[in-house]
């Protein structure tokens, strides 16, 4: 249910709730992990992780960083303001695909005006690939019927999935977890009151029920402004972004890079008036590609 340090907080089958530690010295479980564990004293002791659907994480030269396990669906929140990283975008998404997590995108702050706009122009490219790109305007005094009011078919969209937040600093997420979520505040202290210290409350990832059946999970995450994929090998990069695989399977190399080779139906298509590959979009595969090849430097 959520993780800090090297403790964790699991709820059994009955809805019981209680700190659990691992048995060795590093905790590999994360939130929306199912694991077998142990009574110990006061706490209890994880012996073990099931297997998992899958493990949303990002990873840098220095280390990897896991957001969630078993997820249906990642919601990946932005802001009209502060503006977003297309490339930091772009990059969430590739890390979802390559786990087989379906994807949301949502732009805050639609009561912007022209920042909004501006914002919603920059999503184009997204859009026109298929992707599902929500308009909401999160208040930041949430809980209330107008909170809800703004959150469109949002709820309709979360129902019997297990879904993570996930999205830069700044962009509304602790707002729209404070308004799917009313009683979060009161979860989140006693989570701090169980900890003893109130350590790692701020940033730890936490899992919370939107309903009393317990078929609707919404997972609550710290804000990031990096996002590494060196798990990302960089000839597979372009399966994972829909506006170049589609086209990428026309090259006449197997191995095309999509840069400069001969018969690339890739450039072909950048080069075409009515091009299915933004500028923005090809820039970025460009940038990856080239992060993404450079021998590690450890």
């Amino acid at each position: 249910m959520a993780s800090f340090g090297r403790h964790v907080l699991i709820e059994t089958p009955l809805g019981q709730r209680l700190l659990c530690h691992p048995r060795g010295k590093k905790n590999e479980a994360v939130v929306g992990d199912r694991v077998r564990w142990l009574p110990s004293q006061d706490e209890g002791t994880i012996e073990s992780i099931e297997p998992r659907r899958n493990l949303l994480y990002r990873q840098d030269e220095l280390r990897t960083k896991s957001f969630a396990a078993n997820l249906d669906q990642v919601l990946i929140l932005v802001a009209a303001e502060p503006e977003f990283s297309a490339s930091q975008l772009s990059r969430a998404l590739i890390a979802a695909r390559a786990q087989g997590i379906s994807a949301l995108i949502a732009l805050n702050k639609k009561d912007l005006g022209d920042s909004f706009t501006r914002a919603w122009h920059k999503l184009a490219p997204y859009r026109a690939m298929n992707e599902t790109v929500l308009a909401l305007a999160v208040q930041p005094a949430a809980g209330s019927a107008a909170d809800r009011s703004d959150l469109a078919d949002l709820p309709e969209r979360l129902r019997g999935k297990t879904t993570l937040v996930l999205g830069p600093s700044g962009a509304g997420k602790s707002s729209l977890i404070n308004a799917l979520v009313p009683e979060a505040g009161v979860l989140t202290a006693q989570i701090s009151q169980a900890l003893g210290s109130g350590r790692h409350t701020t940033t730890r990832t936490s899992l919370y029920w939107l309903d009393p059946q317990r078929s609707t999970a919404l997972i609550d995450s710290p804000g990031f402004q990096e996002f590494g994929l060196q798990h990302i090998e960089p000839m597979a990069l372009a399966s994972l972004m829909p506006d170049l695989k589609a086209p990428a399977q026309g090259c006449r190399f197997h191995n095309c890079t999509h840069r400069q080779e001969p018969g690339c139906a890739v450039i072909a298509e950048r080069q075409a008036s009515n091009s299915t590959i933004s500028e923005q979009r090809y820039r970025i595969y460009l940038e990856l590609f080239d992060e993404l090849s450079r021998p590690p430097r450890y």
